[in-house]
């Protein structure tokens, strides 16, 4: 058996020490069994197990209920292994920041740090990344702006592509920046050995064919020296990406593609460790030690649904509600019923505790807090994208794509006063050429404005395909095959108009 080398600093075995000794406080002894086990599972598979100091180990940390339990796990297997040989494994951990994260959320990552002993600890490295930039973890770290204009565009010109259909307009972007960000941490600083992932052999096995089924659909596999490994994922990541975000915000919109290209800079030899057959996820089984040992907060905003760590699945249920509302011919209030009873629906099948189910169906009860969300999610979609509801209302119509398809329905149901400019706007946007000043620059400003979109992006839109949810799945283009078989989507009974009759909607969401 190999001997680790042993660093013993005095100050840092007794810091250690306290805190395995908190979390053996916190933990079952059924989990600090697991971890214990675990930690020799990983020691084995460690490239240089007799430098425990050398191997660095990569987390990806969200900053939910469930990446905050795995994060929890993991350091009580490194501190198991320092224990025992009196060194352990460098840990980075990276949280990728988007602008739908609420200061709730690096809150609760910043109690997390501080309960696990990892801001003092030097074998930990905690990182945030935000768009393509990696900086050190600080509760204060304010959001780049240029990643809240990325995250707000994306949203527009894919639900106007959408007509506002939650998954693709809020997940597609959002899913390709999170690959790209485990990337960036895993190539960051000489990179990483393993990446520690709570995902089953079997999961990740699927998520790789995944990715090389939709890659060869579309017809963009990397050459056949790169498609093998986690490099080889990232590649073929990468070639959907850029044929995404071509097709979304044009094909001669290069630094627009290259800023949300996915890195495949990483260590060739670098491992996959699943704890998946030693662990448990349900966050009922260990409720004390999130919300008293980790100090895990359930906020408002970014415990929304089935997500912990992100306030989109709220703005959601908004846009449903407001598409109900606007273009069905019902109530908001009906529309964000709908929206619940679909949510709690995912909640039940996710295994939610109990009690997290009742303090989200509690929250949408009645109509004082029906219109206490309306007025949170109004203000949540301004602070973090800067988005009016009277742009929010113009996605769920998507008036502008595929030639105007549903401009005279928009005009006249919120616009009136442009109905008599329908043909006007037609030419604009079918036009590529500066409008005159006068009365069409007016009408091009006032496009802008009421869709938070340049006059160049609508006439994009113009000569764009739209993209309906749809009851019968069919093999459409990339934005549909993006999240084809997507478990987070439900055929409903939609009512509309004042009588009520019941048409069948396919309902996504988180």
């Amino acid at each position: 058996m190999v001997t680790p080398t042993v660093e013993r600093s005095p100050s840092r075995v007794a810091t250690r020490r306290a805190a395995l000794t908190a979390l053996r406080s916190a933990m079952s002894r059924e989990n600090l069994t697991s971890a214990a086990r675990c930690a020799m599972r990983l020691y084995a598979a460690l490239p240089e197990p007799a430098s425990l100091n050398r191997n660095v180990v990569l987390v990806a940390y969200g900053g939910g209920k469930d990446s905050s339990y795995t994060l929890a796990f993991v350091r009580a297997m490194q501190l198991v292994l320092a224990e025992i040989y009196g060194s352990t494994f460098r840990m980075r951990v990276a949280t990728n920041r988007h602008a739908g994260m609420p200061r709730a959320v690096m809150e609760n990552i910043d109690r997390a740090y501080r309960a696990l002993g990892l801001l003092d600890d030097p074998d930990c490295e905690l990182l945030v990344v935000d768009g393509s930039v990696v900086s050190t973890f600080d509760v204060d770290l304010p959001q780049r702006r240029e990643v809240v204009e990325r995250n707000r565009v994306d949203i527009l010109m894919t639900g106007h592509r959408t007509a506002a259909d939650a998954r693709p307009t809020f997940c597609n972007a959002c899913n390709l920046s999170m690959v790209n960000a485990f990337g960036l941490a895993a190539a960051h600083d000489g990179g990483v050995n393993v990446i520690i992932t709570g995902d089953s052999q079997t999961e990740q096995r699927d998520y790789f064919l995944w990715v090389t089924r939709l890659a060869r659909r579309f017809g963009l596999q990397p050459s056949p020296d790169h498609r093998s490994g986690f490099k080889g994922f990232l590649s073929s990541l990468d070639k959907i990406s850029g044929a995404y975000f071509a097709d979304i915000h044009g094909a001669d919109a290069t630094d627009t593609i290259a800023e949300r290209a996915i890195t495949t800079d990483v260590r060739t030899d670098l491992q996959f460790f699943s704890i998946y057959d030693d662990t448990a996820y349900a966050s009922g089984d260990h409720w004390d030690l999130l919300t008293e040992f980790l100090g895990f907060v359930f906020d408002d905003v970014a415990f929304s649904f089935t997500e912990s760590d992100c306030g989109n699945p709220a703005l959601m249920a908004h846009l449903r509600a407001l598409k109900t509302e606007r273009r069905h011919g019902r109530t908001y209030a009906e529309g964000l019923a709908e929206y619940v009873d679909f949510a709690l629906g995912l909640m039940h099948q996710k295994e939610f505790p109990d009690r997290l189910i009742t303090v989200m169906r509690e929250r949408y009860a009645g109509a004082a807090a029906v219109a206490r969300m309306r007025s949170a999610m109004q203000a949540y979609a301004m602070e973090a994208y800067g988005l009016t509801d009277e742009q929010l209302v113009a996605m769920v119509y998507a008036p502008f794509t595929e030639k105007g398809l549903h401009l005279d329905r928009y005009l006249s149901n919120e616009q009136p006063d442009l109905v008599s400019s329908t043909e006007t706007i037609h030419d604009l946007l079918a036009e590529d050429v500066v409008p005159p000043a006068g009365d069409v620059a007016a009408l091009a400003g006032r496009l802008q404005r009421v869709t938070g979109l340049t006059l160049a992006q609508l006439r994009l839109l113009y000569r764009s395909s739209l993209r309906l949810p749809s009851t019968t799945p069919v093999k459409g283009e990339l934005i549909d095959a993006i999240l084809e078989g997507d478990p987070h989507k439900k055929v409903v009974l939609s009512l509309r108009g004042a009588d009520g009759h019941a048409v069948p909607e396919l309902l996504s969401g988180r």
